[in-house]
């Protein structure tokens, strides 16, 4: 099925300074560091660089391409162009999607309980009704 990923990334406008960064966090650098120090992306980098959980469909394709070949703890070994610049992604959690692709019993259920309940209700409002007219 498909994949939720909860990435990091940082982005820059260089390739070198996208290598430089990898090279950085190899030697044990913190990404969460880096990502508020230097991510040109507001919205994650003031987060360290924390994307939430998405599906790659929601990313550009380069971004999601790249997330689609790492697994969890993972790092990208080299920088991912796309339109907005460079970007270092780091994958920290993968689960499969709970999407609207194949939705289990599970994820039904509630609807089915909710439409069997409101069927009883109908019934019962009839008996009520029924009652009523009997006295």
């Amino acid at each position: 099925g498909a994949k939720e990923y909860k990435a990091r990334h940082i982005l820059v406008e260089k390739e070198d300074e996208a290598k430089a960064i990898i090279a950085q966090l190899k030697k044990g650098a913190k990404f969460e560091d880096i990502a508020k120090k230097q991510s040109k992306d507001p919205g994650s980098g003031a987060q360290g660089g924390d994307l939430g959980w998405a599906n790659p469909s929601g990313y550009v394709p380069e971004f999601a391409q790249a997330l689609g070949k790492l697994g969890k703890g993972q790092m990208t070994d080299a920088p991912v162009k796309s339109q907005f610049g460079y970007h270092v992604i780091r994958v920290d959690d993968v689960r499969e999607a709970k999407g609207p692709e194949v939705p289990s019993f599970e994820q039904v259920k509630p609807q089915v309980v909710q439409q069997l309940q409101q069927q009883k209700l109908v019934k019962f409002q009839e008996d009520l009704r029924a009652k009523a007219k009997v006295e």
